[in-house]
């Protein structure tokens, strides 16, 4: 990320991307701008990418480029506790290709099987600058990010910091996304917030929640997802949220949609994040990530 450190592009261990026609899933470890390994995998569609596009080796962490089709990347950001082979991702992947797009999913740090600790949304802005770059290496030109909740801060203040950088992105969708930081509101919030803030709590969540919690606090405290949303224009916005969403009321996607240029789907009857987007909502989601 441009205002974080230097930047670099880092890749190891891709596994032979041979084929586009050969549709199964390639997988790699991507490194971070910060050096925290990140597992990543991409399904090719055959309708946005033509022929192989990228080689690459852990000594030298270059890429080798060739051509390929102008469709879109859909990079899919997940929520806390999630990670890329997690049902509801490869569900929400499969029906984004369904619609014609390849699809980078991956594993923030501290979930899954990248590396490093979850910091709740700050440090993972870099986590999707490399998967975005990913995308960008396997020749898509047009690279589109969705997050769910935790991710869906991250792929705002993504699209907000990384405007007219290598990194940028064409359209952002933030799915279930707390407005602000800190909210404490709904009962979940507070058993959330009690996870990452304690020792006992993060004990429960490597072993029970499968997820590595930096023990740190915020230092300074990242830029917000409302202050982000102005920063994103002119690239497409869109905000959903469900109506029965137990995490973040609806004066969250409110306010978001309200502090910028953005499109606002309130969807009847959904509860929260990538778990309770059903097959209508995702086919709908991959239809404007594609086509906006």
């Amino acid at each position: 990320m441009s205002s974080e450190g230097e930047r670099r592009f880092h890749m190891v261990d891709v596994s032979s991307l041979t084929s586009v026609h050969h549709r199964a899933p390639r997988r790699a470890m991507l490194r971070t701008d910060d050096g925290v390994r990140i597992e990543a995998v991409y399904e090719p569609s055959a309708a946005s990418v033509t022929e192989t596009a990228v080689t690459g080796t852990a000594a030298t962490g270059r890429a080798v480029t060739g051509r390929a089709g102008a469709g879109t990347a859909v990079v899919v950001a997940h929520g806390f506790t999630g990670a890329a082979d997690r049902p509801a991702v490869r569900r929400a992947a499969r029906a984004f290709a369904e619609r014609g797009a390849a699809v980078v999913t991956f594993s923030f740090r501290g979930h899954g099987g990248s590396g490093g600790r979850s910091t709740v949304g700050d440090r993972e802005v870099l986590d999707l600058s490399a998967a975005v770059r990913w995308a960008r290496e396997l020749g898509h030109a047009r690279v589109a990010t969705v997050g769910f909740s935790m991710g869906g801060s991250v792929v705002l203040r993504h699209a907000a910091l990384e405007r007219g950088t290598e990194e940028r992105v064409d359209a952002v969708a933030a799915v279930s996304a707390p407005a602000r930081w800190y909210y404490r509101g709904t009962a979940p919030m507070r058993r959330l917030h009690w996870v990452v803030t304690r020792p006992a709590g993060r004990l429960v969540g490597r072993y029970g929640l499968r997820t590595r919690i930096d023990a740190r606090a915020w230092d300074p405290v990242p830029l917000s997802p409302v202050d982000a949303v102005p920063l994103i224009a002119p690239v497409p916005l869109l905000i959903v949220h469900g109506d029965r969403d137990a995490y973040f009321p609806l004066d969250h996607p409110r306010t978001l949609a309200a502090a910028g240029d953005a499109e606002l789907w309130l969807e009847r009857g959904m509860g929260h994040a990538e778990n309770a987007a059903d097959e209508e909502l995702l086919a709908r989601l991959g239809d404007w990530l594609t086509r906006r």
